[in-house]
């Protein structure tokens, strides 16, 4: 096939054709689709049936740049900060002390084995500690595409843990991989020479995550676009301002965007809704084209040389430097033995690792192709083992609730007594303070809202940039009488 632009979108329709179709199929048999995503690109790939040539880490590694800011940041759009605020702070210790005795953990292993056991290449202790970092985080694409598409319900707080921990633990695996393969490459460079560069990255990331969630919110709800459909093109452009200023920096763009995304989830903004569900679609794009990307870059060949030492590594990180790492990282917190076990088994390595393991090919180590190899095998050993039992090992540990079916509720329900929540109509009359503003701008409580309005003989579904006119008819879902005559009228009439 002669390459041109056009055929390359031809090859790149049919292998979504393929993975999403090939992908359902594979879910019904209890394999995780990420893992077909791969194996599409394997397949496409040049030892493959389609004969593609693609040998080029520094396109994959772009590619995993771009689809790793749109999947940690739908990830962080959709994190609820109530569900996550009681483990918020479990969730901050896995992701920081958790991921760091991993690489420690790993690295100690991979350079004992590759040192002291015969025929296996000797990795030093830097490039030991390289490898262990690069796997050190579980992977936020498999952990939230495994528990969302089975709809896996966990009891407590277990889920936004989890989900929590793997949004923001890839920030940690990144600075230790950056920090090693700088080691490596400028041998002058003493190991605490690395610490303020470690610390810029965290301390930088965490404070323009924070501030640019806030300018962005500023940003959507001031701006007056003309149609819907621009907002989540521009949350597109604060997503990638963030990540991008963020790493010219010098601080860690990953942790940014995850941060400024929660933020912006958690906050009144127009057309919120639709940017979340948008940014979902367009993260499950992002995955698949991601996935299958890899699985081109890899040769499966190529697999086979390191499949003893990538086992044995795999092995080591599944049932000892993974729980070690939890059960340490968590042992400051109440949890049952079972809730540690089941945390220690969700390790799940996936594209992350992958995409970071091409760093080093981009460095130009000796040891880069080793790495990415190992890298490959580990991730998709973890996503077989560790991605098709996890409902099964939940199911077994006593931790996943029975399963609940969704319903719509007719509007009479909630007109019950027994219901807190009431089906509530008022008219904006001439004294209300809301009239001639939009709902996004009257901070309107959460426990009130505004299903329907009705204005002009026609019923408006309204959204965050509605105005509200003298006239409207409002029908509100809310309990507290009080509570909505303070969201609409002058408290102080109230009093009086």
């Amino acid at each position: 096939m002669e390459f041109t632009f056009e055929n390359v979108l031809l090859v790149v329709s049919i292998l979504l054709f393929v993975s999403l179709i090939g992908g359902k199929t594979s879910y019904r048999f209890g394999v995780p689709v990420l893992i077909f995503f791969l194996a599409v690109g394997m397949i496409a790939g040049s030892e493959g049936i389609g004969g593609i040539e693609f040998d080029s880490p520094k396109v994959a590694q772009g590619m995993g740049i771009i689809g790793l800011n749109f999947i940690l940041f739908s990830g962080g759009l959709d994190t609820n900060w109530k569900s996550i605020k009681p483990v918020l702070w479990q969730g901050i210790s896995l992701s920081t002390l958790g991921v760091l005795l991993t690489a420690f953990f790993m690295g100690a292993f991979i350079w004992w084995i590759t040192n002291f056991i015969e025929g296996l290449r000797s990795f030093s202790i830097y490039e030991s500690l390289l490898l262990g970092s690069i796997i050190s985080s579980t992977d936020s694409a498999s952990v939230f595409s495994i528990l969302r598409s089975k709809n896996l319900s966990l009891k407590g707080h277990l889920r936004p843990l989890l989900e929590l921990e793997s949004g923001s633990n890839d920030p940690m695996a990144y600075v230790l991989t950056i920090t090693f393969i700088t080691l490596i490459t400028t041998p002058e460079m003493s190991a605490w020479g690395a610490i303020p560069i470690f610390l810029r990255q965290i301390i930088l990331g965490v404070i323009f995550g924070f501030l640019m969630g806030w300018i962005g919110k500023k940003i959507i709800n001031k701006i007056k676009l003309n149609y819907e459909g621009m907002y989540p093109v521009l949350m597109i452009g604060i997503m990638l301002f963030t990540f991008a200023f963020t790493d010219f920096i010098k601080g860690n763009g990953f942790l940014a965007i995850y941060l400024a995304a929660v933020y912006l989830g958690n906050q009144d903004i127009i057309h919120k809704q639709q940017i979340i569900k948008w940014f979902d679609g367009f993260a499950w794009l992002m995955q698949i084209l991601l996935f299958v990307t890899l699985g081109l870059l890899v040769f499966p060949s190529h697999l086979i040389g390191i499949a003893g030492i990538a086992l044995l590594i795999s092995l080591f990180l599944m049932f000892i430097a993974r729980p070690l790492s939890v059960f340490i990282g968590i042992s400051f917190f109440k949890m049952s033995m079972r809730v540690r076990w089941f945390i220690s088994w969700v390790g799940l390595r996936g594209a992350v690792p992958i995409v970071f393991a091409t760093y080093p090919m981009i460095a130009g180590l000796d040891i880069a192709d080793d790495i990415f190899n190992i890298v490959f095998f580990v991730s998709l050993t973890s996503l077989f083992l560790q991605g098709t039992t996890l409902a099964s090992v939940a199911k077994w540990m006593g931790l996943q609730e029975k399963d609940v079916q969704n319903a719509a509720i007719p509007l009479t329900i909630l007109e019950n007594e027994k219901i807190r929540s009431k089906l509530t109509e008022i008219t904006l009359t001439h004294d209300s303070f809301a009239i001639n503003r939009r709902i996004v701008d009257l901070e309107i409580p959460k426990d009130i809202l505004i299903a329907l309005i009705y204005r002009g003989g026609e019923y408006l579904v309204p959204n965050g940039s509605t105005e509200l006119m003298e006239g409207d008819q409002l029908f509100l879902i809310s309990g507290d009488q009080k509570a909505i005559n303070r969201a609409f009228y002058d408290s102080s009439d109230e009093d009086e």
